[in-house]
């Protein structure tokens, strides 16, 4: 076991020894965090999320291995804690931290609640619960080389929702494979799908059903044989995108049945999705060639790029743009890839029309090539080193809790590799009910 020993005053290490914490998300942050509470002589930790482990998690949530994939993220990584210090008393729980059993009794067992969520619902849950309950919780997160730490302690600072947040630029994967609500979320589906087709692909930017959604089932062994069904190390084979859609020829028919119209149909048959839910509504080349004489082809006015075209008209758009990409990358050789701007024309024409293709499925109303070219900005991606620092200063401003010197904490921010304190060293003293 490698622990802390003689770094911390007797009174401190005594009090992290005994106190209890609970740590909401065993992602990103998760891991890291879980791994120093250890390291640092936590003895007492409770962890709880509700997602299971995929193939993208591996390259930066180190305590996952391939042969957890499908897994619950909160058991596995108590598993794996538990190698560095084994006398801790760990408890996984692998369900929502927003079910009404985690009330505001369950929230007072502990002395303190660490945040390492990726979703502002969940944030905001947590955040009411412990103002509620009168804990100190220290809220944290990153988006790309950027990372934040800060303490919420009702009567002495701001609450997470004190302030207003700016729109959310990274969401779930399972909201962008299965549950789109928002034209953002097929904007981003677009862009991960021009990825995965012309340009480098990438595991976190998967565009098929995701059939490990936590929604489906709230039994982890029901997740992990889903996800595990093809092979029973975790080793999950995954057919390539790309690699079909050239064993195809890039033929947009094809593609379009089978982003459109296939796969969509593969997700009505995950029923528990649309209980509560709209369900999509698949669409069929053929179908939509034949009824386009009776379908407007163009609605509002203004300029051409002000214009939302019919889902005819987008169809048509689909198939030009994949055409064109196609002879872009043969153009480049074998090997190649396609890097996605927003200003060249054939890949904004593939987005357009990819994302309000899936708009129209889920219900939503179209957009505009304007709007959707402003709503496109840069993906963020998920960067190790970041989440380690935010960790690091997580556990830092938790030691000064149980120290007493609440008063102390500070807002901490990581930016581009560098660390930031905001001046004034105390919290704003702003009372929150």
């Amino acid at each position: 076991m490698v622990q802390l020993v003689g770094s911390l005053r007797k009174e401190l290490a005594d009090s992290l020894s005994a106190c209890r914490v609970l740590v909401v998300g065993a992602g990103g942050i998760g891991c890291e965090l879980l791994k120093n509470l250890v390291l640092t002589g936590f003895k007492n930790i409770e962890v709880i999320d509700l997602d299971t482990i995929d193939v993208s998690n591996l390259n930066r949530q180190f305590l996952f291995q391939k042969k957890h994939v499908g897994k619950s993220k909160a058991q596995v990584a108590k598993e794996s804690v538990l190698q560095f210090c084994p006398t801790a008393n760990i408890t996984a729980y692998h369900d929502s931290i927003m079910n009404p059993d985690y009330n505001v009794e369950f929230f007072r067992n502990f002395m303190l609640v660490m945040n390492a969520l990726d979703n502002r619902a969940a944030r905001n849950h947590v955040n009411r619960m412990c103002l509620a309950a009168d804990i100190p919780l220290i809220e944290s997160g990153t988006a790309g080389y950027l990372g934040q730490v800060t303490v919420i302690k009702k009567g002495l600072t701001e609450c997470y929702e004190c302030q207003p947040k700016p729109t959310q630029k990274t969401f779930p994967g399972c909201t962008i494979r299965n549950t789109p609500s928002e034209p953002i979320h097929c904007i981003v589906w677009a862009k991960y799908l021009f990825n995965q087709l012309f340009g480098e692909e990438d595991a976190d930017q998967e565009v098929s059903p995701d059939t490990a959604d936590p929604e489906l089932s709230w039994n982890p062994a029901d997740t992990e044989a889903r996800a595990t069904a093809s092979d029973q190390d975790g080793d999950i084979k995954r057919v390539s995108t790309k690699d079909w859609a050239r064993s195809t020829g890039y033929d947009a028919v094809k593609l379009f049945n089978k982003l459109f119209k296939d796969d969509i149909q593969y997700l009505l048959t995950m029923d528990k999705l649309w209980k509560k839910r709209k369900a999509p509504l698949p669409l069929d080349w053929l179908e939509i060639q034949k009824l386009a004489e009776n379908v407007p082809e163009v609605t509002g006015t203004g300029l051409k790029d002000q214009q939302v075209l019919g889902v005819a008209g987008y169809s048509q758009l689909f198939s030009r743009s994949v055409e064109t990409l196609r002879s872009m990358l043969a153009d480049k050789g074998d090997g190649a890839e396609l890097v996605w701007d927003k200003d060249d024309p054939p890949a904004m024409d593939f987005v357009t029309a990819a994302a309000n293709l899936r708009m129209h499925i889920f219900s939503m109303n179209m957009k505009s090539r304007f709007d959707i070219k402003s709503m496109a900005g840069n993906i963020i991606p998920a960067i190790a080193t970041t989440n380690a620092v935010i960790a690091g200063l997580i556990v830092l401003e938790a030691l000064k809790i149980l120290s007493g010197d609440v008063e102390q904490c500070r807002t901490v921010r990581n930016q581009e590799r560098s660390l930031l304190l905001l001046e004034g060293g105390t919290l704003p003293l702003i009372i929150c009910p």
